[in-house]
């Protein structure tokens, strides 16, 4: 029997709420995963509707197909920073909502052959496009001392960046370092004493981020979204890390001050105790959004 993935969207209703503001209008699901939030919107919008749902993951954009199963979506396997090209291609001048979902899906983070998660073995992937040419495997094995310790000081935010670095280059003189486990077992090695989180959490985020040029693709989405989003339209971006979400406060903020949008929320919204005790996964979540005047 095939795995049967589980996705639970988060702050859905908020989202919902803050982002439909025309039940006939043109949305855009950023980062469609396991199609979780695309499903939620489609029960509230008119049959009208129409939902442009990207992803670089293939798998995951079939699964979400089939699990929506709904004419009004038009799946592309693409990323978000496409979405105003594609909208264009469609004739459409612009999107009346755009969510962009930066978290994993369930889907990736709970299948080991993705090497996403330290809970499970598997090889070390971590590519959200799996055509990419850049693995978590390729940077661990070939990139030097420098630059390994370059991304996990800045996107692992990890003050033991140095000593990990140093780990990873002595052990892979002894052999190539190909596996999840193998990469967890040299930051534990370095790193003694646990705290709330995993010594190697915050080695594997900044490989993540590494692989898949996330806060490049952030940074490229926000300065287009006078391509996707129309006059009175709304764009939502939801964070899971300190660094996407300081980046994207700050840009909404600068977007803000130049007069041509305005927050629709000035202070973050998290989710709720009760969802966060249903679903774990959505305790770092931040939802910020913006709409064009």
């Amino acid at each position: 029997m095939s795995q049967v993935w589980t996705h639970i969207p988060i702050l859905a209703p908020e989202i919902a709420a803050l982002l439909l503001t025309n039940p006939v209008g043109v949305y855009v699901d950023g980062t469609l995963g396991l199609g979780g939030h695309t499903k939620f919107f489609l029960d509230r919008l008119a049959p009208q509707a129409r939902i442009f749902g990207f992803d670089k993951d293939e798998e995951a954009l079939a699964m979400a197909k089939e699990r929506v199963a709904d004419a009004r979506l038009t799946a592309v396997h693409a990323s978000y920073t496409q979405a105003g090209e594609v909208l264009r291609q469609n004739g459409f001048d612009g999107a009346d909502g755009a969510l962009f979902d930066l978290g994993l899906s369930s889907y990736q983070l709970d299948n080991p052959a993705r090497g996403f998660s330290l809970l499970r073995d598997g090889p070390l992937d971590m590519r959200f496009d799996l055509s990419a040419s850049l693995t978590a495997e390729s940077i661990v094995n070939e990139w030097g001392l420098a630059d390994l310790e370059r991304i996990i000081t800045q996107y692992g935010e990890d003050r033991n960046a140095h000593a990990i670095a140093m780990g990873i280059m002595a052990a892979r003189r002894q052999g190539p370092i190909k596996t999840t486990f193998a990469l967890k077992n040299i930051v534990e090695q370095i790193v003694r004493g646990r705290g709330k989180i995993h010594p190697a959490t915050q080695t594997f985020q900044a490989l993540r981020i590494a692989v898949n040029d996330e806060l490049g693709s952030v940074e490229r989405v926000i300065n287009s979204l006078q391509s996707i989003i129309k006059p009175g339209g709304r764009a939502a971006v939801l964070t899971f890390h300190s660094l996407e979400d300081r980046l994207v406060k700050l840009r909404f903020k600068e977007m803000a001050a130049g007069g041509a949008w305005k927050l629709v929320n000035k202070h973050v919204i998290a989710p709720s105790y009760q969802e966060v005790r249903a679903n774990s996964r959505s305790r770092s979540a931040k939802l910020r959004v913006i709409e064009r005047l």
